[in-house]
């Protein structure tokens, strides 16, 4: 899928592979861990597995079923990754003699319950760039205060779509009952990747709306956005690069309620100040839906589908934004924040201004 970038730079060339060299990923936990209580909470790092691979191989090792690990989130396979899990404090003894060549346990500590899905804050990465020259350097370096300054768009990363990209177009002829998953895991995976596509596709027409509000004044956009002089006018006048529509749902951040807005100067600043964030719809039931013109555009993205709807934060905000470009190598690291379910490959796409996958 061809998309839309927040950005205004032309692309920029430089080499990216997702290798445990250049993409090390560190997790930021929900809360702290109390130090007693009957669950063990290993610090491990591992390379070149999925935390899948992880889980079955530790409850290979100990004789127990994969469900009895508890972690708070999957990290990606092609990457050097630091993340907890939790299992019972009997198996300590055991664990304390675990050795594998692609799995290191840095430090352990206990709590009362067992890690889940969700209990992390976010992560923190360090990517490495290569081939980049001088001039690339410094686009990179303006790329990154602008995203350091205004947030990025949240988009699904291309790894949720599987390795051909075409989970989605399953995904779509499952939630429709065209076609059976017997596994639930697999259909609940798959109809996920239909949501999200239609997210994706919502999520950069937005972004094509700022880039024409950007460019064009308001008697030209009048046919061409089929909206009203005064909303344009609003538009136009909104200092965030994200353009806030009448009837967007918004959401306190970095998490909170949703709410509608509705155009005032209060919530607009509160916008360009980080305290709330514009969501997208993952199409589904029990969901709350945009209204007005942000409604207009939402439902060519929106689908009656037999499966849960949800809110996604649109736009998101990465913190500790560093960059160092090194002249010697032709290389830019990277080091930054991202909340939970935010791509790390999506900052970078962002900044390349390109597909980084291909």
């Amino acid at each position: 899928m061809d998309r839309f970038y927040s950005l205004n730079h032309s692309s920029i060339d430089f080499h990216f592979r997702q290798t445990p060299r250049d993409f090390v990923v560190e997790e930021i936990p929900l809360y702290e861990f109390s130090g007693e209580g009957e669950h063990l909470v290993l610090f491990v790092r591992k390379k070149n597995l999925s935390t899948l691979e992880l889980v079955s191989l530790i409850a290979k090792y100990l004789g127990i079923q994969n469900k009895e690990i508890g972690y708070a989130g999957l990290k990606d396979k092609h990457a050097m990754t630091k993340q907890y899990i939790s299992l019972h404090k009997k198996y300590e003894e055991k664990m304390n003699d675990f050795e594998h060549e692609d799995v290191k346990i840095i430090s352990k500590t206990y709590h009362n319950n067992k890690i889940k899905i969700g209990h992390l804050n976010g992560n923190r990465f360090y990517i490495k760039l290569k081939k980049v020259n001088p001039t690339s350097g410094q686009k990179i370096d303006e790329a990154i205060k602008n995203i350091s300054k205004f947030g990025m768009p949240n988009f699904f990363g291309y790894q949720r779509f599987g390795t051909d990209g075409n989970n989605h177009i399953d995904g779509e002829k499952i939630a429709k009952g065209e076609k059976k998953e017997r596994n639930p895991k697999i259909k609940k995976l798959l109809i996920s990747a239909y949501q999200s596509h239609l997210f994706n596709l919502w999520l950069s027409r937005r972004l094509e709306i700022n880039s024409l509000i950007q460019n064009f004044d308001v008697k030209e956009l009048e046919p061409l956005l089929n909206m009203s002089k005064d909303e344009l006018s609003k538009m136009k006048s909104q200092k965030h690069p994200f353009k806030l529509i009448s009837g967007d749902v918004m959401e306190h951040y970095p998490y909170g309620r949703l709410f509608d807005f509705d155009g005032t100067e209060h919530d607009l600043s509160r916008f360009n100040e980080k305290d709330i964030s514009v969501t997208g719809l993952l199409c589904g039931k029990k969901v709350k839906l945009a209204s007005d013109i942000a409604r207009v555009i939402e439902k060519d993205f929106d689908d009656e589908i037999n499966a849960e709807g949800a809110r996604r934060y649109a736009w998101v905000y990465p913190e500790g934004v560093e960059g160092r470009y090194k002249h010697e190598e032709a290389q830019y690291e990277l080091n930054f924040s991202l909340p939970k379910g935010s791509y790390a490959t999506v900052l970078i796409e962002e900044i390349a201004k390109r597909k980084i996958n291909e």
